[in-house]
């Protein structure tokens, strides 16, 4: 038996016996967003909705990032690990206007068909990698409202400036489509705040060339979660996590792509805990707001309550 298949027969046993600590004992009890979120809001501010969603308003607009409103991230919710809350932090009549929805890439955990369609209708501009159209149009996307970006593009939009970033990860929704579209990161740029979203990516030195190229950042959304030594290439260590903020140079990192899925055998804590216990020894910031707590950029204090615990 070579290594590959020995390894593979290794993880799908782990999977198998399982580990009760992937998830929480009972169901999260996440944050409420108010009312009115944005609406005449001056101070940009982010909110995050657990895994890698957040609805960032700035500049007077509202970005919506890779909005996974779905129970389970799979193509067969009825069988995929579900969402560990009961709920959402909204109700989806209750989100604004979104001027616009960045998309990391076509994963299931990352574009949920059943948000997209729910979304459509209010969503102003989708902004998506290379390849990605097509999904959207296929759910009913009005393709004049969508655009696609290859790694390294600058542009504007409702002027705020972006910037489609390179990223270590892959791509596919079927066993015949790997890699046949584009994952990245992305820059947002407005007058108010400099945000990076990491998307998904193992660690490399694409960090610190974004970091060199565009840094420093208020705030960094920096992939945790997920991760396993066998797969190192595609998801970072939660030391890397924090390395990779550094990199890029921010300052205020918010851990996200954990806390609302199962997708490694990690205790669904660990990412966090070990986030936070390296932002220590690194002597950076780090913000551990609530699922649905809205954090005001720029602000004197960042939530840091160890709220899983």
């Amino acid at each position: 038996m070579d290594t590959t298949t020995s390894e593979k027969l290794k993880l799908l046993v782990q999977f198998m016996k399982g580990n009760k600590m992937t998830r929480p004992s009972k169901a999260l009890v996440v944050e409420s967003m108010s009312e009115g979120y944005g609406a005449g809001q001056h101070q940009p501010k982010l909110t995050w909705f657990g895994h890698s969603a957040a609805l960032l308003a700035i500049d007077g607009k509202t970005l919506l990032l890779d909005p996974m409103f779905g129970k389970a991230p799979s193509p067969f919710p009825f069988i995929g690990g579900k969402r560990f809350s009961d709920k959402l932090p909204f109700e989806m009549e209750q989100l604004p206007m979104i001027d616009a929805v960045l998309i990391s890439h076509d994963h299931y955990d990352h574009l949920d068909y059943g948000s997209i369609v729910k979304l459509k209708d209010k969503v102003r501009r989708f902004i998506v990698p290379l390849g990605v159209a097509p999904h959207l149009v296929r759910w009913g996307v009005d393709p004049s409202l969508i655009e696609e970006h290859d790694w390294w593009d600058e542009f504007s939009y409702e002027g705020i400036q972006l910037a489609c970033t390179p990223a270590r990860h892959f791509s596919g929704r079927s066993l015949t489509d790997r890699d046949a579209t584009l994952w990245c990161s992305w820059v947002i740029h407005g007058r108010e705040a400099r945000i990076f979203f990491s998307g998904d990516s193992g660690y490399g030195p694409h960090f610190k060339e974004i970091g060199d190229k565009y840094g420093p950042f208020d705030l960094t959304l920096m992939e945790c979660g997920q991760y396993d030594e066998r797969w190192a290439a595609i998801h970072m260590m939660p030391e890397e996590t924090v390395q990779a903020h550094l990199d890029v140079r921010g300052k205020i990192m918010i851990p996200i792509h954990w806390g609302a899925f199962t997708l490694a055998m990690h205790d669904w804590t660990d990412p966090v805990e070990r986030a936070v216990k390296a932002a220590k020894e690194m002597k950076t910031r780090i913000s551990t707001p609530k699922i649905g707590e809205t954090v005001l950029l720029q602000a004197a204090e960042y939530p840091s309550s160890a709220w899983w615990r």
